[in-house]
């Protein structure tokens, strides 16, 4: 049975953009210094493979707005893994939204 799982977002311990998919996959990003980042990990070694999407709204430093957007696949024991790197950003308009479901 293929389970949806569904990301919160949350600032944990002041670390700004940690997207928490409750069960499977854990993910962080943050937007600074010209460039943004979002890794993820798979946490729950019982869990199926998890297909993930994300969006995150990210500013630009000419003051325009970009929407990232993209999928990947995390297998069981995938730690850390880079799932999107962008340049060209100043900050983070909005926490990253993750979504996952397990896959068989």
């Amino acid at each position: 049975m293929n389970w949806l799982k569904i990301a919160t977002v949350a600032a944990i311990a002041g670390w700004p953009g940690i997207a928490l998919a409750k069960g499977a996959v854990s993910c962080g990003g943050a937007a600074m210094l010209g460039g943004a980042q979002l890794n993820c990990s798979h946490v729950e070694p019982q869990a199926p493979p998890q297909f993930c999407t994300y969006s995150w709204a990210l500013h630009m430093p000419a003051g325009d707005q970009k929407i990232v957007e993209g999928s990947f696949m995390l297998p069981p024991g995938a730690t850390n893994v880079t799932v999107y790197q962008g340049s060209g950003f100043d900050s983070a308009l909005s926490d990253p939204i993750v979504i996952c479901r397990g896959s068989k």
